[in-house]
């Protein structure tokens, strides 16, 4: 029993230490392995992020008025992930402006950052900053857990569903979570599903609809232009349920 709860926690540490830029204390030398194992606990490691969030816009509250506290907030997320899905959702965009395939993924995996990518990037984060200064505070704090968590589990539930957009000789190693089992996705549901009790009924089925048919679109445009999902992709996937969550709970409040 020891050694199974041992090796959870380096799975969890593991997903931590992968989707975050926090400390981890060096429990096991890093394997693959580990990380594709680890899937389950994404989730979980995005209670954590969305918990930092809402800290900082609970305390922040305490000193400032507007949308000052959302933005620190917003800020705070993306220190935490050092932008890792932000990062994904730019490249997407970017993509969007080939006219083949090919030239999509190759523009996706270019290091240099385009016109849509930029303003994709800012709208998306700005939306995301007026979207939590609209909600009550109490409410923008359990939203941003939520968020954090949802959109992680939506990455997990779209990988088994959509292909892989690039071929394996590529050079990148694919992302972690090409064998989600079924028992892993149950415990990712979990984690990812859980902080919506934190919020009132009507407002989470609300934001996990609007986030729900974000990713949806989002994965039906992968699969139309380029093929399938890429990391950059699922981190973009991550972006819009988080956003489209937001935008929901604005509009119901």
């Amino acid at each position: 029993m020891i050694a199974f709860v041992r090796t959870e926690f380096c799975l969890f540490l593991s997903a931590v230490q992968f989707l975050t830029r926090l400390p981890v204390p060096g429990l096991f030398a890093f394997d693959h392995a580990w990380l594709d194992r680890s899937v389950k606990y994404f989730p979980l490691a995005g209670v954590v992020v969305g918990g930092i969030s809402a800290a900082v816009l609970l305390a922040a509250s305490l000193v400032w008025t507007g949308p000052l506290p959302a933005l620190l907030a917003v800020a705070a997320g993306v220190a935490a992930t050092g932008a890792f899905h932000e990062d994904g959702f730019a490249d997407f965009f970017d993509a969007m402006g080939g006219s083949t395939k090919e030239k999509r993924l190759a523009i996706m995996t270019d290091s240099r950052l385009g016109t849509f990518g930029v303003v994709a990037t800012v709208l998306n984060l700005g939306v995301k900053v007026f979207a939590l200064a609209a909600l009550p505070v109490t409410v923008a704090a359990a939203a941003l857990i939520a968020i954090h968590a949802g959109g992680r589990l939506a990455v997990i539930a779209t990988m088994p569903v959509l292909p892989y957009a690039k071929p394996v000789e590529a050079g990148k190693m694919k992302p972690a979570g090409q064998s989600v089992t079924t028992r892993g996705l149950a415990v990712a549901s979990v984690f990812g599903l859980a902080p919506l009790a934190l919020l009132p009924l009507p407002l989470a089925l609300a934001g996990l609809a609007a986030g729900v048919a974000a990713v949806l679109f989002m994965g039906w445009r992968a699969k139309r232009l380029i093929g399938g999902y890429t990391g950059d992709v699922l981190g973009a996937f991550e972006q819009s349920f988080e956003l489209a969550f937001l935008l929901a709970l604005a509009a119901c409040v």
